[in-house]
């Protein structure tokens, strides 16, 4: 395949993967879908296709605080309405798949943020919070008193964030 069919194909590759997410993407979660996950390209051209389809206002590109996120355009969507018979249908029906199958676990990786580090007394703080396009839902702060248990809850926080909002709005709520 030619490099600049190769590239084309790239950007209809992301697009598409916009197209079935159905909303805006954090950059480490688009190389994940395509390079990590499923070897759809290489990690260099995903950064590459990424950049180009931003500079030609395919995508926007919004920084946050700590993450870039991309979001499909009207012109993206209309270049991929045009050109989504160029992926191969075999493609298609993987990406598609593979979205609905997961979409829902990104989702989740990019509404939920977890961070901790080590306080001056030695105990530990960790910050949860679940967002949302405009802000953030919740934000919660512990302090606990090792390392094991700050770790612990951060990597139960993707999981557990729903089950902990429902429980402080209902038992707020009430």
């Amino acid at each position: 395949m030619a490099a600049s069919s190769e590239d084309s194909l790239n950007k209809l590759i992301i697009l598409f993967v916009f197209d079935k997410m159905e909303d805006s993407l954090m950059e480490q979660i688009v190389l994940d879908i395509c390079t990590s996950s499923n070897g759809w390209m290489t990690y260099m051209d995903c950064m590459n296709t990424l950049y180009k389809l931003t500079s030609d206002n395919f995508l926007v590109k919004v920084t946050t605080e700590k993450d870039a996120l991309y979001s499909l355009t009207t012109d993206g969507r209309e270049t991929l309405a045009n050109f989504y018979v160029q992926i191969p249908k075999s493609l298609r029906e993987e990406i598609s798949i593979f979205m609905k199958k997961n979409s829902a676990r990104y989702r989740n990786k990019q509404e939920c943020r977890s961070d901790y580090y080590q306080n001056m007394d030695g105990t530990y703080t960790v910050y949860l919070k679940i967002l949302s396009a405009v802000q953030p839902i919740l934000e919660l702060k512990f302090v606990v008193p090792d390392r094991k248990t700050a770790s612990m809850i951060y990597k139960k926080w993707e999981d557990k964030a729903a089950d902990v909002y429902s429980s402080i709005y209902e038992n707020l709520v009430d």
